[in-house]
């Protein structure tokens, strides 16, 4: 796609000589960064005073180690993160100063971080033969969040480099030299990265390649200064990213989920803006229908607030990028896109782009859509319906624009997914804007989620995930062919709904011969799921779960009220009704204790699953579920 539109033979005279480059104003200039308003500096300045003196936490090898000897990644990863907001903070408000007294401890950051023995993390460390939990610094892996670090550090030399060379004139040499040797490099000479999609057994190619990607543009784009060297690298670059496009749903849908939409479609967007900025628009990818697709998965999936669909590893609660959604909007010409966008800035703390970003994006937040995010109306868009026919996912609410009454998603698919969790026919179900009815979403990351052992944990089973069946203990089974079948949609102004053949869901030994379900929201009124099944063979159970933050009582064989419960954050669940007919089932509410520190701030100490039991069900039947209000 971008190679073709943009053979390399007319590429280079595209670009802007390096000189006529400013992507972003340099701390030099004053007017531009004095320029920003009044709130916004004195964020930026309150947080790089707190980071003056900043001791730079120490990275011990032993707890690189500890994800090769008991799985645990945050010993390692916390203080790893740390020292790079620290930096973040640190050359951001030396550009707002423009006075010096924060450029000692930029430095300490640099040169603490070009001494680390590898940018990437112990998870993603190649485990070649006597491999023991370390990196090899002879070696150095091109994973995330070394691209992420040079692109960190080629910006923070970019705006600040008549300040450091005052300080030393080694700082910026040796910025160029790490990023050579642990980005440039190694993505110039190797070809066996799977992110870059060249192994013929690469398989579909995830967020890795334009988050990866778009971070080493930016290091060849600021820091590469053989322009032979530049040419050939970015149009390697480019061909990861058409690899990466080449089999991405045509609905723009991201299988990983809205979560992950930050650092599949949004980094994509920073790629493409690269290459935008540094052609002064000659390079525009903005246009592709793919692309617009691609951005417009995150309006699609948000459910209110900042609740959002969350198949797959995306957290229930995102807070996506705020200048990449805008920015992504601005380039396609969505308003929808640029109405969320400004209204996601305007959640960030006052006066400061979003902690927790990248520099770049920040970067973006600040000076490239400022101006234009301020002038658009600030509002969720909430689309009343939608239907992505690839990944199959649908949502729909009772009225657009407006969190207000009852809210469902239900999806189709298949169980090797990116970031998978084995739920296909699965649904969620808020109410007033609060969740009913979820997915509880992914735990920390461990050595066991990217694992053969992936299926042991809960979080990615079936039977955690609503209404799907459990037979004599068997569950879905991971892999393409464990798929939904005839999935048909439609919608009115009275109802949508989702139908759609699951059996093929499961292994044989569940004994299913049929499981036919629908998921339809009727406007105004509630959920109904409809179930027609039929087996193969006797069982002698088989249980369903309901899952949900609210409270479940019951109130009868088939029937129980959620009650609402407050949620980390000021928040709280909804309140509803569920209501069971058919084959004779039984009801049964455990409590679910949540120590994880990733799903514990979501959901707090616990979630409740409503078990429904259907013992010795018949050869055939049907199970009708209504959620309401009463």
């Amino acid at each position: 796609m971008i190679r073709e539109r943009f053979p390399l033979s007319q590429r280079d005279c595209l670009f802007l000589p390096r000189a006529q480059w400013v992507p972003f104003p340099p701390a030099s200039d004053r007017g531009a960064w004095e320029s920003l308003p009044a709130a916004t500096r004195r964020s930026l300045l309150e947080a790089g005073t707190a980071r003056l003196g900043f001791a730079w936490p120490f990275l011990p090898a032993v707890d690189a180690m500890a994800f090769m000897r008991d799985g645990n990644r945050l010993r390692y990863e916390a203080p790893y993160f740390e020292r790079r907001a620290a930096l973040i903070d640190l050359v951001l408000a030396a550009c707002v100063a423009g006075d010096g007294r924060f450029l000692d401890d930029v430095v300490n950051g640099i040169w603490a971080t070009c001494e680390e023995s590898s940018w990437s993390l112990p998870a993603h460390y190649d485990r070649k033969p006597g491999y023991n939990g370390l990196p090899d610094p002879r070696a150095p892996e091109l994973d995330l969040f070394a691209a992420e670090t040079g692109a960190l550090l080629a910006l923070a030399s970019y705006l600040l480099a008549p300040q450091l060379d005052g300080v030393s004139t080694l700082v910026s040499p040796r910025v160029r030299d790490e990023i050579a040797r642990r980005v440039l490099v190694p993505a110039r000479e190797r070809d066996d990265f799977g992110w870059m999609g060249l192994a013929a057994d690469c398989g579909h190619l995830n967020n890795w390649t334009p988050w990866i990607v778009s971070n080493w543009m930016a290091c060849l784009l600021l820091q590469e200064e053989n322009p032979a060297h530049r040419s050939r690298d970015l149009d390697k670059a480019l061909g990861c990213l058409d690899r990466f496009l080449k089999p991405y749903p045509a609905d723009g849908g991201c299988d990983e989920g809205p979560g992950y939409w930050c650092r599949a479609a949004a980094s994509l967007f920073d790629a493409l803006e690269w290459l935008h900025s540094a052609s002064a628009g000659a390079m525009n990818l903005f246009d592709e229908p793919l692309v617009r697709e691609m951005g417009r998965f995150i309006v699609r999936t948000q459910i209110a607030d900042l609740w959002f669909v969350n198949f797959a590893d995306a957290g229930p609660r995102v807070t996506p990028s705020a200048s990449a959604v805008y920015g992504f909007g601005a380039r396609i010409g969505d308003v929808e896109m640029q109405a969320l966008g400004a209204w996601l800035a305007q959640r960030h703390a006052v006066g400061g782009a979003a902690r927790g970003e990248s520099i770049n994006r920040m970067l973006q937040e600040l000076f490239t859509f400022a101006a234009a995010a301020k002038a658009q109306p600030a509002r969720p868009p909430l689309p009343r319906d939608t239907w992505l026919p690839v990944i199959e996912v649908m949502t729909a609410r009772d009225t657009a624009g407006s969190p207000a009454g009852w809210f469902v998603a239900a999806k189709g698919g298949h169980n090797a997914e990116s970031h998978n969790h084995n739920d296909v026919g699965t649904f969620l179900v808020s109410r007033d804007g609060a969740p009913l009815l979820v997915d509880a979403g992914v735990g920390e990351y461990t050595r066991q989620t990217f694992s053969a052992a992936r299926y042991t944990i809960w979080t990615m089973q079936s039977g955690w995930h609503n209404l799907l069946p459990t037979c004599d203990g068997v569950m879905q089974a991971a892999g393409r062919a464990f798929a939904a079948q005839a999935a048909q949609w439609q919608a009115d102004d009275t109802a949508a709904e989702l139908s759609l053949e699951i059996q093929a869901a499961w292994p044989p030994e569940a004994g299913l011969a049929r499981w036919q379900r629908s998921v339809r929201l009727e406007r105004g009124r509630g959920v109904i799921i409809r179930d027609a099944f039929a087996l193969n063979r006797p069982l002698q159970e088989i249980t369903l779960s309901l899952l949900t933050p609210s409270l479940p009582v019951l109130e009868g064989p088939g029937a129980a009220r959620f009650e609402p419960r407050a949620l980390p954050g000021g928040l709280h669940s909804a309140a509803g009704v569920v209501r069971l007919d058919g084959v004779p089932l039984t009801l049964e509410v455990q409590e679910v204790p949540v120590a994880d520190t990733r799903l514990g701030p979501v959901w707090g100490e616990r979630l409740y699953r409503l078990l429904i039991r259907l013992p010795r069900p018949p050869n055939s039947g049907k199970l009708v579920v209504q959620v309401g209000a009463h």
